[in-house]
């Protein structure tokens, strides 16, 4: 594939030793601990928040339970589709610096917010029977309007700010790997130690050490601009997308032509050869016709002609749509197994030691704890030592395909430990006991959980890898930011399944102990299975397109 079957890798993991710098000495691994250091602190921070927000609202707020969790979801899901939205913006207009940068200072100003929240009573209801005003409502949601707004740019965009310093794939392979286990490794801390100190010291604490670390975070990106490489875009590549599509349908009765010079090739444009034969009919929007271009050798009607370069950019996109499909059902099963997990976990017993009970919500920090390790585990181990062995590592889709059978190891490892689960309390007759604690140690569901860690070791980093290098040079933003919607997709589509599955069949009753939780995990089984075989045919396919032919008149 063109930028995925690289053959040639400039050793990765020795990247370090050398560094992309430009003449202006900016840019290179100089910027990346000023960046990963933002990035730290602000996940750290965010999880931290969210980890503990629906409690938040009702202990100091008097939310009601639903209302709370229905608020704290929209937080997730709006905090998830917006990192595209800045992509977008950061794409077609700003750049991502800009992006990060604003992103940045919002999130500074909404744990400013949230700890002026814990520490002034007059901010909040007086007692547990008021109800909160709209003054004090409204400052609450300014934080959460800027909460939703720091995430938008601190994550994926950040990415790009930080893969834009490096210029070898090799280089940026390794950055991937290190963002996620900061990234992880943060979520990680925040969703526990930040969690603790909010629930069982104080807010004010909890929230003041968000401050802290906010503010450092701040700190460490201020200090490191004047070695970023910053760029701005040059055009708005939607905007070019668009148009492609709109010249190719007024030419859609033109016949495609054998000589390459009917092509336009654009002012800047350094290759000399026409349009992928995939697609062809998409080649018209690049035919040249009378008053199409300028004396100046520049388009003249910008609606009616687009550069070669143009046409193969969308038809790229157009490629990698089937393999972004095959990640969203991926995300559909992880999402749903994880929140099935946790309804396990309250019926199990969750003792360690003789005075301590595990709250159910936290096995999945096992996940956190295994991304993390088995991505260093591969950077630091396995992709050297295969580099040095056979002057080769796998490659971005090679690594989603990993993932995506650790992600099936999941879902069969929760299948028997649900069928181990469902006969002890068949064997103890306690289908009708919803409160019934099985005396089965739920630290078996760390295995799933572990599974699912070392699958998105795999999987997350080459998605982003991939989409990096097979997005045009126009779209790197989007590229990133395109990752964080599979994750809210999967979120949403999870809970609908989860829907369906409840008014089509008896599986889940609210008695777990009564229910058919095994069918559901089979279910996700199999899909999860079909779906592999279709990321495979996808990425198959892919392959064979990437390595498209450029011919001139040949019709679909």
């Amino acid at each position: 594939m063109a930028g995925e079957e690289q053959d040639v890798q400039t050793q990765p993991h020795a990247a370090h030793d050398h560094e992309s710098r430009t003449p202006a000495k900016q840019g290179g691994w100089i910027t990346i601990p000023f960046i990963l250091g933002n990035a730290f602190g602000l996940a750290l921070v965010l999880s931290g928040v969210m980890g503990n927000f629906t409690v938040y609202l009702v202990k100091c707020y008097n939310f009601k339970r639903m209302d709370a969790a229905l608020l704290t979801n929209i937080m997730y899901g709006t905090s998830s589709f917006l990192p595209l939205l800045g992509a977008i913006l950061s794409d077609s207009f700003f750049g991502c610096f800009l992006i990060v940068a604003f992103s940045t200072v919002a999130s500074l100003c909404c744990i400013i917010i949230l700890t002026i929240t814990a520490g002034i009573k007059a901010l909040r209801p007086p007692n547990t029977y008021t109800q909160a005003t709209s003054g004090q409502l409204a400052v609450l949601y300014t934080g959460i309007v800027l909460y939703t707004i720091g995430a938008a740019g601190t994550r994926f965009s950040m990415m790009k700010l930080g893969v834009d310093q490096l210029s070898n794939v090799g280089d940026q392979d390794v950055f991937f790997n290190w963002s996620f286990i900061v990234l992880y490794g943060a979520v990680a801390i925040g969703s526990t130690v930040i969690v603790y100190v909010e629930y069982s010291i104080s807010w004010e604490l909890g929230f003041g050490i968000c401050l802290t670390v906010t503010a450092l975070a701040v700190l460490s990106f201020l200090l490191g601009i004047k070695y970023y490489l910053i760029s701005r875009p040059k055009r708005n590549p939607f905007m070019t997308m668009a148009r492609v599509v709109i010249a190719g349908v007024r030419k859609r009765k033109l016949a495609l032509p054998e000589e390459e010079a009917a092509y336009y090739r654009g002012l800047f444009e350094k290759t000399d050869q026409p349009p992928f034969s995939s697609f062809s009919c998409m080649n018209r929007a690049a035919l040249i016709q009378q008053g199409d271009v300028a004396t100046d050798g520049s388009i003249a009607r910008p609606w009616s002609l687009c550069s070669i370069e143009d046409v193969n950019d969308l038809k790229t996109l157009i490629r990698i749509v089937p393999l972004w499909t095959s990640n969203v059902f991926l995300s559909i099963s992880i999402a749903t197994q994880a929140s099935l997990s946790v309804l396990q976990a309250l019926t199990m017993d969750r003792s360690l030691g003789s005075h301590f009970s595990v709250p159910a919500g936290s096995f999945s920090i096992a996940t956190l704890l295994a991304i993390c390790l088995t991505l260093f585990i591969l950077d630091r181990g396995i992709y050297p030592l295969c580099h040095h062995l056979t002057s080769y590592t796998p490659t971005p889709l090679q690594r989603v395909g990993i993932g995506q059978a650790f992600n099936i190891a999941a879902m069969v490892a929760s299948v028997h430990i649900e069928h181990r689960r469902s006969i002890i309390v068949h064997e103890h007759q306690a289908e009708n006991q919803p409160d019934w604690i099985v005396p089965m140690s739920a630290f078996w569901l760390v295995l799933p959980y572990v599974f699912i860690g070392i699958g998105e070791a795999f999987h997350f980093p080459g998605q982003i890898s991939f989409y990096y290098q097979e997005f045009p040079k126009s779209l790197k933003s989007t590229a990133i930011g395109i990752v964080a919607v599979l994750m809210s997709i999967g979120f949403y589509l999870s809970m609908a399944v989860l829907a369906v599955v409840r008014r089509a069949t008896s599986w889940l009753p609210d008695n777990l102990n009564s229910s058919r939780l095994g069918n559901v995990y089979w279910m996700l089984t199999l899909v999860a299975s079909i779906n592999f075989f279709y990321f495979i045919l996808c990425a198959k396919f892919y392959k064979k397109q990437s390595d498209d032919k450029h011919v001139v008149g040949a019709v679909n």
